[in-house]
This record gives C-alpha cells, sequence and structure tokens, in this order.
C-alpha cells in the first residue's frame, strides 16, 4: 500500500541559517542506512524529508532500519496523490481510509498542512471539507477533534501526500554534525550504551579496546568486535583499536600497590586512548563510567582518572541508575552480547579491596616505580594495535 515514506525531524528545525547542513546529514545518513535494502530516492523539501521506495521493497525491514537513524522524530508511511485538485484529492483520500481500515467504526480528526499559501483553500477548510466528505462516505466514523482515535493527515504541496500512522524515529541529531570522539569500549554493559548516546547527538565515534593475552581470550575479543558492530548499526562504520594491554597491566602489577591498581591501569589506558583520539582527529573520550558504581568510578576516582587527560571525557551514564542503563542496552539490543561470560582486563587485575578515595599525590608516588619501562610499554602498545573497521 506504501510506496513512500515521510520523515519528519524535530530538533533540526530549529537551527537557523545553518538547518541545511543538518537536513543533508539526516539525508544522506537514510540514504546509507537503506543502501542494502533497495533502490530508494531520498529527497527533503521544506522541512521534510521523502523516501520514495522501490517496488518490491520490505516494509519491516525499512521501517527497522529508519527507526535507528538519529534525527528522525517520526516515520509516515504515505500514499502520494499525483494531484491537488481537490474532487480527485478527496477521492483518494477517501480510497486511503477505505483500504487502511477494514472496521471504520472509530473516531478522527482531520489534519492539514500546506506547502504553498496561495492553495484555494486554507488548512482548517481542507479539514472541515475533507472531513465531511469521509462522513458523507463512511457514515459509521465519528468526529473527535479531541481525542481521536485515527488523525487523517493531508499535506499540500506539488504533490498531496495522505496517511494516518506515525511510527516513532530515535531523535538525536545526524550523526556527523558534531564531530567525533573515541569510545573506551570494553565488553561490559555500560559502554556500548556510551558508545550509543553520544553519538545520537550527531557524534561520530571511534572505539578503542585493551586486549591483554593470553589473560584475556579470543572470544573476550570477538564478544567486543560483535558489541562494535551492533553499536554500529545506529552510529555507521566504526574503527576500533584493539591495544594490547598486557605488558604494561603485568608491570603495574608488579610494581604497585594493589589497592592502586584499577586506578593506576585505568590511567594508563586513559593516556593511550587520548594519543589515539589526538592522531585520528577525536575531539575526546568516551567513557560508560557512572558515579559510585564501583570503586574506580567513585568522583575520587574519576578525578584521579581525568588528570592524566587533556581532551575532555564524555561520560553520558555519569548520573544513570545501572537499570537505566540495562533497559536502553536492552532496547538496542547489546545486552545479551555484555552478559556472555568471557574476561576483559579489568577483571583479570582487579584488585580485592581497591581504594575508593584515591590520593593523586600517593598515586603519583607509586607511578614514579614505572617510569624506567613504561613509555616504551606505551609506545609498543600503540605501534602494535589491530585496527578493524566494523560495520
Amino acid at each position: 500500500m506504501y510506496k513512500a515514506f515521510l520523515i519528519k525531524y524535530a530538533e533540526i528545525g530549529i537551527k537557523g541559517k545553518n538547518r541545511y547542513l543538518f537536513e543533508n546529514a539526516l539525508r544522506d545518513q537514510i540514504k546509507n542506512a537503506l543502501k542494502n535494502l533497495g533502490d530508494f530516492v531520498v529527497t527533503k523539501e521544506q522541512g521534510r524529508v521523502y523516501i520514495e521506495c522501490p517496488d518490491g521493497y520490505d516494509y519491516e525491514e525499512t521501517v527497522e532500519a529508519l527507526q535507528r537513524v538519529f534525527g528522525i522524530a517520526q516515520i509516515c508511511p504515505v500514499v502520494i496523490i499525483d494531484t491537488i485538485e481537490w474532487k480527485p484529492l478527496t477521492k483518494a483520500v477517501g480510497d486511503y481510509v477505505d483500504a487502511r481500515y477494514e472496521d471504520k467504526n472509530f473516531t478522527f480528526k482531520m489534519e492539514a498542512k500546506r506547502g504553498d499559501k496561495n492553495y484555494p483553500m486554507t488548512s482548517p477548510e481542507i479539514c472541515i471539507e475533507m472531513g465531511a466528505y469521509l462522513l458523507k462516505r463512511f457514515p459509521e466514523m465519528k468526529v473527535d477533534v479531541h481525542n481521536p482515535s485515527v488523525r487523517i493527515m493531508v499535506e499540500v504541496r506539488n504533490k498531496s501526500y495522505v496517511y494516518s500512522e506515525v511510527i516513532p524515529g530515535p531523535g538525536g541529531m545526524p550523526v556527523g554534525t558534531n564531530g567525533k570522539a573515541l569510545l573506551l569500549l570494553s565488553g561490559g554493559i555500560d559502554s556500548p550504551v556510551a558508545g550509543y548516546m553520544i553519538s545520537k547527538r550527531g557524534v561520530t565515534i571511534d572505539a578503542v579496546y585493551f586486549h591483554a593475552p593470553p589473560y584475556t581470550s579470543e572470544r573476550a575479543k570477538q564478544k567486543v568486535v560483535d558489541l562494535a558492530r551492533l553499536v554500529s548499526k545506529y552510529t555507521g562504520p566504526i574503527k576500533l583499536h584493539i591495544v594490547n594491554f598486557t605488558e604494561i597491566q603485568l608491570n603495574i602489577y608488579e610494581k604497585c600497590p594493589h589497592e592502586e591498581l584499577t586506578i593506576i591501569m585505568r590511567r594508563y589506558m586513559m593516556k593511550i586512548a587520548e594519543q589515539i583520539a589526538e592522531e585520528t582527529g577525536c575531539l575526546g573520550l568516551i567513557t560508560g563510567e557512572s558515579i559510585g558504581q564501583v570503586a574506580s568510578q567513585t568522583l575520587h576516582s574519576l578525578a584521579a582518572t581525568n588528570e592524566v587527560c587533556h581532551l575532555p571525557v564524555y561520560r553520558p551514564l555519569i548520573a544513570f541508575d545501572k537499570q537505566d542503563i540495562v533497559n536502553i542496552a536492552e532496547k538496542i539490543n547489546t545486552y545479551e552480547t555484555s552478559i556472555l561470560p568471557f574476561e576483559d582486563c579489568c577483571t583479570i587485575f582487579v584488585a580485592k579491596h581497591p581504594v575508593t578515595k584515591p590520593s593523586l599525590k600517593v598515586i603519583h608516588h607509586s607511578e614514579k616505580s614505572l617510569e624506567d619501562s613504561i613509555d616504551d610499554m606505551v609506545k609498543t602498545a600503540l605501534d602494535t594495535r589491530e585496527i578493524i573497521v566494523v560495520d
């Protein structure tokens, strides 16, 4: 029945003179999302984006793909009517209602929008006359302007469009409109959600994963690749940097107090991540940290890890409860992968009683024991990293 979709955006509409840049980015993201599903034609016009569908396209698959495109507020399956003349337009709208609703015992409200203000009827007049026509053609239908069960929308532009179904989109801003940042991606629940949420604000993301063979297995590494692939359904291709962290971790384990292991390891992860970010044009780091969730995420611990970074560190989950994070992970389909029982480098070397209020003075003193070798180890880790483009 539907040969096209009308795409509505929300926040893009308040962007003033730069709005066209965001509209173009949204159009390009839609094209990218649909490129493997058929020969769709995507155009923009007067605050709307239209998608013309090829013959034989899969409706459900197309809607699912569009619901992963940030910047889309609403997805409206539409019937295109190749006329704006009143009599054929009213008949076509009636035919749409007849085909769409087998049982017409429902309340409805007409809504109308004109693209051309010179059209001989105003929007309220279109609603009144179209509503009267539908009531005459389908007497079982009833008007309810306050709480209708069906809203029938007609838009009159160079063609006419009719629809009555509005499917929610993901919202946010089109990916690529707000720079690029580097996600510290582990195999847990939180970091994939953090990447999703930052990307929803228009940020392109790369990612880094710290691997510690033989203490972490190839299955643990594959789990992270799989998580990156799930997140990339929303973000577009992700360049994943896989850093061998074993030598650095063992060095810290051997030379530093065990209650400080997590903090010091985290500091070196942030240092390495920042170097990768600077090399790749990223404007900040992204982590899945939430205040107080674990010992390394108290305010004192976050301050200790922040100290090593010059770039900003974005923490979109900072005030979330764990269940809030789990809910989003389930929504974006990363949760079941995240809970697979494959160890990561943090859990292998975690201390039994980690410090929760680390002193920077003490941390600096502990790190002096690493000075003779740690810089070379960091350089080796960066030089030998594996890079995978996940899409």
